[in-house]
């Protein structure tokens, strides 16, 4: 995780610390990319808090640690799992300019919880993200599959899902993942269904029938879960 340890957001479902942003630190893509060359690393997935005090977002610095990793290991397929930047789209350009391998922005739930769940986050800007990731890479022939990621159990119904799933396969999202919602603590939202397993099993055939290149779902998924796996199972030069 770049960009520091502190968010400028309070979404409700997360254990990251709101609090006094610190500037970026400058080294930290090159220290990045030296730790993946250290730890042996093939799949090297980058996530931030996100820094909505920054006038870019913290893209330009995103985009430095990808060219760091891939100066630094060559070989690694860097994974970038990104915040919203406000819908700025040249930020997103930025970082789709720089060449990640996978571009994921979660979702999270369906719109008719976004109020409560991710109160400063918007479901339709979150969409458009990944439409605009998809168009860009394409039209610039950037080798560069889009990714996004769901959480169930926070009193969705079965058709919202779908519906979350229909609208990302339609923004080009490409790979999805599905895991079920832990509350952190006390203090952050309650888990209101626990979902089981044949279920996720249903929500995978499900989306795999939509035309996702890969799907990875079950209570312990998240968003990087396997991550290296889940991107090897997509079809090398497959359109959507």
């Amino acid at each position: 995780m770049i960009l520091g340890e502190t968010c400028t957001r309070h979404c409700r479902f997360c254990a990251v610390n709101s609090g006094p942003m610190n500037p970026p630190r400058a080294d930290e893509p090159e220290a990045v990319a030296q730790a993946a060359e250290r730890l042996g690393l093939r799949h090297v997935v980058v996530t931030s808090v996100t820094r909505d005090d920054l006038p870019d977002g913290g893209a330009e610095h995103f985009a430095r640690t990808i060219k760091a990793i891939r100066s630094q290991v060559s070989e690694a397929v860097v994974e970038v799992l990104i915040p919203d930047f406000k819908g700025d789209e040249t930020a997103i350009a930025t970082v789709c300019d720089a060449g990640p391998d996978v571009l994921n922005h979660n979702i999270e739930t369906v719109e008719r919880l976004y109020s409560e769940v991710r109160p400063e986050a918007d479901y339709h800007r979150s969409l458009d993200l990944l439409a605009f990731a998809r168009k860009y890479t394409t039209d610039r022939n950037i080798d560069c599959c889009t990714k996004s990621g769901l959480m169930v159990g926070l009193g969705e119904s079965r058709d919202e899902i779908t519906q979350v799933l229909s609208d990302l396969r339609s923004s080009g999202c490409d790979i999805v993942t599905i895991g079920q919602y832990l509350a952190p603590s006390s203090q952050h939202l309650d888990v209101v269904r626990f979902m089981p397993p044949e279920e996720f099993d249903q929500l995978r055939i499900e989306a795999e029938a939509m035309g996702f290149l890969a799907v990875a779902a079950g209570p312990f998924v998240r968003s990087s879960y396997n991550a290296e796996a889940v991107f090897k199972r997509k079809t090398p030069g497959d359109d959507l």
